[in-house]
């Protein structure tokens, strides 16, 4: 069977609120797909939308994030990077586009929002092996253009583990997991496109190079600051007091 990733074209979902069960419901599931959503219609879904002018996109970025570094961009342009759900982001994830005079913040409890949905297509459509993936764009270091990652998920196990295999000359992996989740979250953020294209939504369907797994979230996913092979970078930024 052919790996296909499906669009799905929605209505316009409006901030500041605007509960999007009716186009959750509307989805054409089948066991073993993976759905892939847009944290910005989440976002809307939750009422997470701040109108443009009440307050300054600053004090949200220091608001949202957990740590955050202000910095003036050479263009002249204030930006700042910042650390939000244990993801380096510009601006802590807040966006400005297709948002209607609003700042869109990124959703709440998203591992939770994925199972919720999850468990009612999967009660909809009496499927057992379904994913759900929240998405958003990012920017990657020293490269233009913006990827799709991983947010927030139910139902699939993002990593493999590959600790303790060996190469093709013997040698034993000591420290490789392999990302299951975000090449395939880029794939589908490269599908849905980054203007007026309307289609938050993706579906994967016959892919089965990753395993489905009912307690999967991004709990496992996420690595301490500490520990992580950047942290001579990360340390520059500033904790939110």
């Amino acid at each position: 069977m052919q790996i296909e990733f499906i669009p799905v074209k929605t209505r316009i979902v409006m901030p500041p609120a605007d509960p999007i069960w009716d186009i959750i419901d509307g989805l054409d599931v089948r066991d073993g797909d993976i759905v892939f959503i847009t944290s910005k219609i989440l976002a809307i879904h939750q009422g997470r939308c701040i109108k443009q002018g009440s307050t300054s996109k600053q004090k949200l970025i220091e608001q949202e994030s957990t740590h955050f570094l202000p910095y003036r961009h050479p263009d002249g342009f204030d930006i700042s990077l910042a650390i939000v759900n244990n993801t380096l982001m510009p601006a802590a994830g807040i966006d400005e586009s297709n948002a209607d005079g609003h700042y869109i913040l990124l959703p709440e409890r998203i591992d939770e929002l994925c199972k919720e949905i999850r468990s009612r297509l999967i009660k909809k459509h009496k499927v057992k092996n379904l994913g759900i993936v929240c998405t958003d764009s990012h920017t990657t270091p020293l490269r233009w253009g913006v990827t799709g990652i991983t947010m927030g998920l139910s139902g699939v196990n993002q990593l493999n583990d590959i600790r303790g295999s060996k190469d093709i000359f013997g040698r034993t992996m000591h420290v490789t997991k392999v990302n299951l989740v975000d090449p395939l979250t880029s794939m589908a953020v490269l599908i849905m496109g980054e203007c007026a294209e309307q289609t938050p939504v993706v579906i994967l369907r016959n892919y089965k190079g990753i395993p489905f797994d009912a307690n999967g979230s991004m709990k496992d996913f996420k690595i301490c600051s500490e520990t992580d092979i950047y942290k001579p970078l990360l340390d520059v930024f500033k904790k939110k007091t």
